[in-house]
C-alpha cells in the first residue's frame, strides 16, 4: 500500500515538473487564461468594470498601475526590473521613441482577430508603420473649455487663453508637449517648433501664461471646470465632454490655430513576462462590446468603428466625444524631438511652474 501511495505521488511530482518547467521565455507556450498580467496605463483611461469582465472571462489576475504622461511612463519603465510591466498605453509619438529604443515585442497578428474592427484610417500610422509593434486605442485633442455662464470674452483660439480677463481662472494640462505646443500654435509656430530664435518667443510668450494659470492638471481637469474652480481651460477633448455632461453652459471650441492632436495605443514590452496574456487583453479590447463599454465612461475619439456604430447619435454627434473631421484635420501631433531641443522645452517648463 505504501509503495502504491508513493509511486502515485512520484508521478503527481513529475507531472507538476513538466507543467511548470515549461515557462522562462516571454512568449510562453502556456496558454492564456492562466496567471497574471501587468498593465501600465493613462489615469482615467481604463474602466475597472473593463479589466473585471476580462479577468472573469479569462481567469488572468490584472494588475494595473497609472501615469500621468508619456514621460514618466517611460522613466518609470526604464527604472524598474525588466518585465515590471506587460502592456504599456503610449501616445503615437512615444510609441516611435520605444520602437528606436528597441522596448517593444511584435505583435502577433495571428491572435489578434478583432484588429479588423478597427478602421482603415487609424491603421499603418507614420509612428509603426504596419502596425507592427502597436495597435490603436483612443486618442483625441487639447481642446478648449469654456464656461460661457462665466467667461465674458470670445474664445476661439490657444491665444485667447492668455487674455489677462482670465487671470487665475485657466485649469492646462499638466504636459508639456502639450502646453509648449499650445504656446507656440498661439503665435503661428509649429506645434513641435525647433528653431531656436522662434522658441525664445515661445518661451516668453508662456511666461505670460503663467498668471492665468490656477491648476496643472492631467488626471481629472474636468473636476476643476464642475467645481466652478475655473472658467476654462486646455484639457482633453473628452474630459470637456464628461465637464459638460455635469455642467451644461459648458462648451467645447477646437482653435483656429489647429488643436493638439494625440493618439494612444496598446504595446507589449519586449521583456513582458505574460506575452500571450497581453495578446489576450489587447484583442478582448478590441472586441467592439467591450470597446463600447470603455467609451461609456471614457468618451474619447475611437479607432474602432464598430464600437462607435454600437454607441450611436449620443456618441458620434458630440463634438467633445468625437472630434468633428474639420478638427481632426486643421490639427497636427507632436513629433520626437532631438536632445537639445528637448533641454529648451524642459528648461521652459520648468520655469513656468516655478
Amino acid at each position: 500500500m505504501k509503495k502504491r501511495m508513493i509511486t502515485a505521488l512520484l508521478v503527481l511530482a513529475l507531472t507538476a515538473m513538466n507543467i511548470s518547467g515549461c515557462g522562462g521565455s516571454a512568449k510562453s507556450d502556456a496558454p492564456a487564461g492562466k496567471g497574471e498580467l501587468n498593465l501600465f496605463v493613462w489615469t482615467e483611461y481604463l474602466p475597472d468594470s473593463v479589466v473585471s469582465k476580462f479577468q472573469e472571462e479569462t481567469g488572468i489576475k490584472v494588475n494595473v498601475s497609472t501615469y500621468s504622461s508619456n514621460e514618466d511612463m517611460l522613466a518609470k519603465v526604464k527604472s524598474e526590473a525588466a518585465g515590471a510591466y506587460d502592456v504599456l498605453q503610449p501616445s503615437d509619438y512615444m510609441v516611435a521613441q520605444l520602437i528606436a529604443q528597441g522596448m517593444l515585442a511584435e505583435l502577433d497578428f495571428d491572435k489578434l482577430p478583432n484588429f479588423s474592427h478597427i478602421g482603415d484610417s487609424y491603421k499603418d500610422p507614420s509612428y509603426d508603420p504596419g502596425n507592427k509593434f502597436s495597435v490603436p486605442y483612443m486618442g483625441g485633442a487639447g481642446a478648449i473649455a469654456v464656461n460661457t455662464d462665466k467667461v465674458d470674452i470670445d474664445i476661439t483660439s490657444y491665444a485667447d487663453l492668455f487674455d489677462p480677463a482670465l487671470e487665475g481662472d485657466v485649469v492646462i494640462l499638466d504636459d508639456f508637449r502639450a502646453v509648449i505646443g499650445m504656446t507656440s500654435k498661439s503665435l503661428g509656430y509649429d506645434l513641435s517648433e525647433t528653431d531656436p530664435a522662434k522658441l525664445e518667443e515661445v518661451a516668453g510668450k508662456l511666461m505670460e501664461l503663467k498668471k492665468n494659470v490656477a491648476l496643472y492638471d492631467s488626471d481629472s481637469p474636468k473636476s476643476a471646470l464642475i467645481s466652478g474652480d475655473c472658467s476654462a481651460g486646455m484639457i482633453w477633448s473628452a474630459e470637456i465632454a464628461m465637464a459638460m455632461e455635469e455642467v451644461p453652459s459648458i462648451k467645447v471650441v477646437y482653435p483656429d490655430e489647429g488643436a493638439y492632436l494625440f493618439f494612444d495605443n496598446w504595446v507589449v514590452t519586449k521583456d513582458a513576462p505574460n506575452y500571450d496574456n497581453a495578446i489576450t487583453w489587447i484583442n478582448f479590447i478590441m472586441d467592439p462590446e467591450n470597446m463600447a463599454m470603455v467609451l461609456e465612461e471614457f468618451p474619447y475619439l475611437c479607432a474602432n468603428t464598430d464600437a462607435i456604430a454600437i454607441m450611436g447619435d449620443d456618441y458620434s454627434n458630440n463634438p467633445a466625444k468625437n472630434p468633428p473631421a474639420d478638427a481632426i484635420a486643421k490639427g497636427s501631433y507632436v513629433e520626437n524631438l532631438d536632445s537639445e531641443t528637448l533641454d529648451i522645452y524642459n528648461e521652459m517648463w520648468t520655469k513656468l511652474k516655478e
